[in-house]
């Protein structure tokens, strides 16, 4: 357990200064454009690439890829792996060619249509712009699956980071230009641009250091045969939970000009710790699981299984709870600068709190849809997908009458919730001890100390906020003394319990950030 701990030490690191990148991109985002058209058209323009990647890059083809990859890697070497390799490169730029051409003929057909409003016709004509982002975003994400089956981690962990940067240094550059709304958001667009081509140089340039050259293979192979058994029910599986997304924001964006900007503002707080660590424990994992399953070590497969989800209790449950308890003053601190103002905040605020109590719904739905991937089982999560679609659009939709946005973010979780128990009850059926009693006693475990800590900072923030006059000062003065004295408390209480994946997990980072000789 202590090298996956150090690996997920490893992209964690990484991956927390990519998220910390992603909020001050985010901030000066929300502080140049507020919460109005002129975001939630920037928004709604970048949902379309972010789906395509999902779906052809480090979703459904990652899922499919990694465990055939794997296999070929242990049965043949790194040579045949990388002649695999090369024929799903191919043809995955010519789809994406196809594709990218395709939707902006679409796109400016339906532009050209008098009947939509300004709103549509916005985000018509930026999409028409990001949607050759999907090209290099999805070629990065197969090289990156490729790294990782070759233990490579960090090239892949740290190549988002590029894309932030990228887009922050747009939004300087329009700062300093004293630009207009308008010409902001095409800074903001040559920015993804430059970013998704910087991300596609770093992780191929790592891929030709590890013995790849590109070639033109012809033929098939037994491999490529299973990895589009594989691909196409996962294809259907992610492209349903997309459209899940994608169908979440056209509601709100019917809603008014600034639900889509506050929705994707709370999800993307809540993403900060699902993508800090969940994500991380999925990439280090997953090709572990995918390996034993290769070797037909089912015990292996659920102690490895069994490692990974009680490391995500252990952060996503806290993490949640912080979230829902300290909404206020993070959206406060963080965001209420420029346009965006405190009507703003109010209107985010109640969405951040539902996104964070689901937070851990959706990081055990993540990593047990990876571990049915991993017994090269696609079409459940698929089946299970199509089902939460449902659920997610009915629910959302009626509650959107009642709540308006947050209507729609408590469809999300509902929906989250279901496919978490759903999927968690298809992958028991590969092994009747999967629900040991350890691992809810280590859930039970994490879920008194995150209360215990939930509850100090409730009422540290009350005290603080009957104390101190409201201002940037008084939420500073409650996440700078509250998150750290909320974590240390968590701690502690994790030690009197006993919780033994914590113990083990501080080490690795205490030793991962201690300077080497």
């Amino acid at each position: 357990m202590a090298q996956n701990l150090k690996n997920i030490g490893v992209v964690s690191l990484f991956t927390v200064g990519s998220r910390v990148l992603g909020l001050l991109r985010d901030i000066l985002i929300f502080a140049s454009l507020g919460a109005g058209i002129w975001n939630s058209a920037f928004i709604m323009a970048f949902t379309l690439p972010n789906l395509f990647r999902r779906l052809l890059g480090e979703g459904a083809l990652t899922s499919a890829l990694v465990p055939v990859l794997t296999g070929v890697i242990e049965k043949d070497g790194s040579g045949a792996a990388f002649r695999f390799f090369n024929q799903i490169f191919l043809r995955l730029c010519l789809i994406l060619l196809v594709t990218v051409g395709s939707g902006i003929a679409g796109l400016w057909t339906l532009k050209q249509v008098g009947c939509f409003s300004e709103q549509w016709r916005l985000g018509a004509e930026l999409s028409m712009v990001l949607l050759p982002y999907m090209i290099f975003i999805c070629v990065a994400a197969i090289f990156s699956a490729a790294l990782q089956c070759l233990g490579r981690f960090t090239v892949a962990a740290s190549a988002p980071i590029l894309l932030n940067l990228a887009m922050i240094a747009a939004l300087v550059a329009a700062f300093f230009q004293d630009s207009n709304e308008r010409s902001t958001v095409y800074f903001l667009c040559a920015g993804v641009l430059f970013g998704g081509f910087l991300q596609i140089a770093l992780t191929g340039s790592d891929f030709i250091r590890q013995g790849w050259r590109p070639g033109f293979p012809r033929g098939s192979s037994e491999a490529l045969t299973r990895l589009w058994q594989l691909f196409l029910p996962g294809l259907l599986g992610a492209a349903i939970l997309q459209v899940n997304i994608l169908v979440s924001r056209l509601l709100a964006f019917s809603l008014d000009e600034s639900a889509v900007s506050v929705l994707y503002l709370a999800s993307r707080l809540m993403e900060l710790p699902l993508g800090v660590f969940t994500i991380a424990v999925v990439t280090v994992y997953f090709p572990l699981l995918s390996r034993m399953i290769a070797e037909k070590n089912l015990d292996g497969f659920r102690a490895t299984f069994h490692e990974g989800v009680q490391l995500i209790f252990a952060i996503t449950i806290p993490a949640g709870i912080g979230l829902a308890v300290l909404a206020g003053p993070i959206l406060s601190f963080l965001f209420q600068w420029g346009a965006f103002e405190v009507r703003d905040v109010a209107a985010t605020l109640p969405l951040l709190v539902i996104y964070g109590l689901g937070l851990p719904l959706y990081s055990i739905a993540t990593f047990a849809t990876r571990g049915l991937h991993a017994n090269q089982d696609m079409v459940t999560p698929v089946r299970i997908a199509a089902y939460c679609l449902t659920v997610n659009f009915i629910v959302g939709f009626v509650l959107m009458q009642i709540f308006g946005a947050a209507g729609l973010a408590l469809g999300n979780v509902i929906s989250a919730l279901v496919q978490a128990v759903l999927l968690w009850s298809a992958i028991s059926r590969y092994d009747t001890r999967f629900c040991q009693s350890g691992l809810i006693s280590s859930l039970l475990k994490v879920c008194l100390a995150g209360g215990v800590m939930g509850v100090v900072c409730w009422a540290g923030y009350g005290v603080i906020f009957s104390s101190i006059a409201s201002g940037k000062s008084r939420d500073a003065l409650a996440l700078f003394i509250l998150i750290p004295l909320g974590a240390l408390l968590y701690f502690a209480t994790l030690n009197l319990l006993r919780y033994e994946p914590m113990e083990s997990l501080k080490g690795v980072v205490l030793k991962s950030i201690r300077p080497k000789s």
